[in-house]
């Protein structure tokens, strides 16, 4: 079966290749899924390891197959597996566990351990092929109501977990009823936080650097939120009209952003960093003043990365109560389809291109 991958460590080297097609007796204990694969997202992360930042292949193999976003039918199942059967429609996690605690409880999205292990990504072959099988315990299974929404699912549990992790800490504060949050960045992640943030009533600001009207701007003003361009308006300036935030979420992968950010966030809030900068560059910040703001402050920064099955369960919940509130609204994330594996090519260039899309998937088969 046909499969899209890079050779790890080269820039540009991504190619089609072929791999032997998977069955449920792969995974031991009755717990294997066939999944037919009909769309794979793609997006910074499949550019940055076509350019040889990071990723590495799987033991055996001098390549990685890529995708981390998929969504596909079932096929056939292990005699074990309860939860899925064939003909439903499925999307599946990206981290599997190593031995720390953190990966034996289900939770590999939090592992201690300096190695970790990612579908398409890491040390495991992508979605990004014609089948797939794996484990019943990382096949999460969606909707048929939502198979418009498909690759969407993925992205998603990560809003969902970044949104999850800032409340979660911030039970320490007993009493925690946040009424306004930042959204830094309008692409995928950071319109599905706003989505989830508007699910919980919150007042959005969610922010990108372009003056409405956009398709992002029509995108977060159809959630009920607000657009805001940092060439019309800075971060001081919003925080003078509006206020200050209690939650910020920075989703735009650019470190001049996320350390801009610290210096708006009101009292007991949390700045939460979902994007990886994955550059070289220097930036100055008035570092005293920041930390005397945040220690008086009781401040907080958290780090969230990946998603385990909770986080897809609960964030495909937000997609259908998100169609209820706003229908229609977030299927327009879904913007550029790719139709055929073969045209691999295509996708890649529109990811590497200087304005990429918002949303890039390749149509792998019909279901």
């Amino acid at each position: 079966m046909k499969a899209v991958a890079v050779l790890p460590g080269k820039p540009n080297s991504v190619f089609l290749t072929d791999l032997a097609k998977p069955s449920v007796d792969d995974v031991p204990g009755g717990r294997g899924v066939l999944v037919k694969v009909l769309k794979v997202g793609v997006d910074a992360t499949d550019r940055e390891i076509n350019e040889a930042k990071y990723g590495n292949a799987p033991p055996g193999y001098n390549f990685l197959v890529l995708g981390h976003e998929s969504f596909g039918i079932v096929e056939a199942v292990g005699p074990n597996v309860r939860h899925v059967k064939p003909g439903d429609y499925v999307t599946a996690t990206v981290r599997r566990p190593g031995s720390s605690i953190y990966d034996q409880i289900g939770t590999c999205d939090m592992t201690s351990e300096e190695t970790y292990y990612e579908r398409g990504i890491n040390l495991l072959h992508g979605f990004m092929t014609e089948h797939y099988v794996d484990d019943a315990e990382y096949i999460v299974r969606m909707p048929v109501g939502l198979k418009h929404l498909h690759v969407l699912a993925e992205p998603m549990s990560c809003a969902a977990k970044a949104v999850q992790q800032a409340y979660e800490v911030q039970r320490r504060l007993k009493v925690w009823r946040p009424r306004i949050a930042y959204v830094m960045g309008a692409g995928q992640i950071g319109l599905l936080t706003t989505l989830i943030l508007r699910l919980r009533g919150l007042e959005v600001y969610t922010l990108a650097r372009s003056p409405a009207p956009t398709l992002s701007s029509e995108i977060i003003e159809g959630l009920g939120a607000h657009y805001v361009s940092t060439r019309e308006r800075s971060l001081v300036q919003l925080r003078g009209d509006v206020g200050k935030p209690d939650l910020i979420v920075d989703a735009t992968g650019a470190s001049s952003v996320s350390f801009g950010a610290m210096e708006v966030l009101g009292h007991n809030g949390v700045l939460v960093w979902t994007s990886i900068t994955g550059g070289k560059n220097h930036i100055t910040i008035e570092g005293d003043r920041i930390n005397l703001d945040w220690v008086l402050g009781n401040k907080l920064l958290l780090g969230s990365v990946n998603a385990n099955r909770e986080h897809f369960e609960s964030g495909i919940r937000d997609l259908a109560l998100g169609e209820m509130m706003y229908p229609g609204v977030v299927q327009k994330i879904l913007t550029n389809p790719i139709r055929g594996i073969e045209n691999y090519q295509a996708m890649m260039d529109l990811l590497m291109s200087d304005r990429p899309p918002l949303k890039v998937y390749v149509e792998i088969a019909d279901g």
